[in-house]
């Protein structure tokens, strides 16, 4: 690990925290395949970055164990791209091409799917997957597809790092899986999920070799396809928002065309497209703090792909089977139009430090006599340190100050509360909290760059039904910004609760629906 970045603090799963600590992800799955002699990993035709750095690692893996392992990729087309002919000669990747697999027990198969239409199928004895796509087949025990994650790089890092693998013991394999998931995130700027930004933090590299990786994507026939995009951009004045289409190129070229445009006078938020293996590539952006990039992106994407990244830029990946299904033969850009437009119209904004929401019609409620967690910022950082919440919702900035306590709530959600308002609500108590976590929420010093597992320094709370709550279910989608952060919203949508403390009118947000049923009751 880099001498940057150091956990301070780890779960142990052996000791009791195992009582209260649910992660609930199949994290031994490499020990399924330690029983076979010839194992073979695939991945998909025309592999790119992802591909070659996720079956790099599963080959290391097996390899140090003394199992016999090859890595293939077939199709059409040889590796022939500058920077992936790079990244496979510096970091010495042990892909092969073949036209018939080879004699193996099992096939692996890495960042795509066995019998999918952008992979050769061979018939084999036993297959089994690891993926990030979107799945679109039914599932057994031998698959692994996690399709919220940003790339299989990190898949497959979770994997190793399950095992007691470490990666950053061998420069080359962990540089690989750095540039995997920074080619599948279009340079980072759609990550999303807190365990590709802990891959992402945690991982040595050749920097040399990484700056020349990262400077031979863009070749001269695809700057001319971005400069005639640009010329063709749809406009729409009502919403002030692009939309660009180009020709078929590298994901990294939209993030440039999209970038150029997101910087006009005139547009607060933009769209890039094009169609890519299987589907269509989306490059979203936005300047404006009422929309975030990564949400526009999940809401273009629901039902037909999958979206995601940051609150300026994101991107998402939309399946062409899904959208002829849905939508038929209208063009992609047609569509983009009515989406962008139509979230606009879908959401109501909150501005909780300057507004007050109308209260008819909701009920009082309080908390239910339910064990949750909550750490007392200073008991382990010095006050005044700016720090990085990280959560499976997304990361939030704080600046530790004397008082502030960090709620963390049965699935692993992380709510700022200051020490006046945690004396009003709540109470110690000796029981465990009983959580159900995808995700472990940690606290990074953003001085130092030190991690810190939040449930290290959790305490158990209940709450002492003193302070009561004014709750009604929404009818429509909304934003809140809350009064302890007004550069960010909380989004809630139908069938959420709007959420108003009974002392505090400004004290406004949102609880998702099932959280809201398992941790609030009626009261008089």
């Amino acid at each position: 690990m880099s001498e940057e970045y150091r956990i301070v603090l780890e779960v142990d799963e052996s000791d009791d925290s195992e009582n209260r600590i649910h992660l609930n992800e199949d994290r031994y799955f490499l020990t399924k395949f330690h029983k076979y002699k010839n194992i073979c990993i695939q991945c998909h035709d025309n592999p790119d970055a992802d591909a070659l750095a996720s079956g790099y690692g599963l080959y290391q893996y097996f390899k140090s164990r003394g199992q016999n392992v090859r890595f293939i990729y077939s199709g059409r087309n040889r590796i022939s791209k500058s920077n992936l002919v790079l990244m496979v000669e510096g970091l010495n990747v042990p892909i092969e091409y073949v036209q018939e697999a080879p004699e193996c027990d099992i096939l692996i198969t890495t960042d795509c799917q066995y019998g999918a239409g952008n992979v050769t199928r061979f018939e084999v004895p036993k297959v089994a997957m690891i993926d990030h796509h979107q799945c679109g087949i039914m599932q057994n025990e031998n698959y692994h597809i996690r399709s919220n994650i940003g790339s299989c790089a990190t898949v497959v890092w979770d994997l190793l790092a399950a095992v007691g693998f470490d990666v950053n013991l061998d420069i080359k394999l962990s540089t690989a899986l750095y540039y995997g998931l920074f080619s599948d995130t279009n340079q980072f700027e759609e990550i999303f999920h807190p365990l590709d930004k802990d891959m992402r933090d945690s991982l040595n590299k050749d920097e040399a070799l990484l700056f020349k990786l990262m400077n031979t994507n863009l070749s001269l026939k695809e700057l001319s396809i971005a400069s005639e995009a640009l010329t063709k951009q749809i406009y729409s004045k009502k919403n002030r928002f692009s939309i660009i289409e180009t020709d078929f190129c590298d994901p990294n070229i939209l993030g440039i065309v999209s970038d150029f445009v997101i910087q006009v006078e005139e547009v607060d938020m933009c769209v890039a497209f094009n169609l890519n293996h299987g589907g269509y590539k989306l490059s979203v952006r936005s300047c404006v703090r009422e929309t975030k990039a990564n949400e526009l992106a999940e809401y273009i994407c629901r039902g037909i792909g999958n979206g995601g990244g940051h609150l300026t830029k994101a991107g998402g990946f939309i399946s062409k089977d899904l959208f002829q299904k849905v939508y038929g033969d209208r063009k992609l850009s047609e569509v983009l139009i009515e989406l962008v437009n139509n979230y606009h119209a879908e959401f109501k904004i909150i501005y909780a430090k300057t507004q007050t929401v109308d209260m008819s019609g909701m009920r009082k409620y309080k908390k239910k006599d339910m064990v949750v967690g909550v750490a007392v910022a200073s008991d382990f950082l010095k006050i005044g340190t700016p720090i990085l919440v990280r959560t499976l919702e997304g990361d939030v900035n704080l600046i530790v100050k004397d008082g502030l306590y960090l709620m963390i709530g049965i699935e692993g959600e992380v709510y700022p509360i200051l020490k006046e308002k945690f004396d009003k609500t709540y109470k110690y108590v000796e029981e465990e909290a009983v959580m159900n976590m995808e995700y472990a929420p940690t606290v990074r010093d953003n001085v130092c760059g030190d991690v810190y597992q939040l449930i290290r320094y959790m305490k158990s709370c209940v709450a002492t039904g003193v302070s009561k709550i004014y709750a009604k279910e929404l009818t429509r989608n909304v934003k809140v910004f809350t009064a302890w952060d007004d550069n960010k919203y909380y989004k809630g949508v139908k069938g959420d609760f709007l959420v108003v403390r009974e002392d505090d009118e400004h004290d406004i947000y949102v609880v998702r629906r099932d959280i809201f049923f398992k941790t609030y009751e009626l009261t008089d």
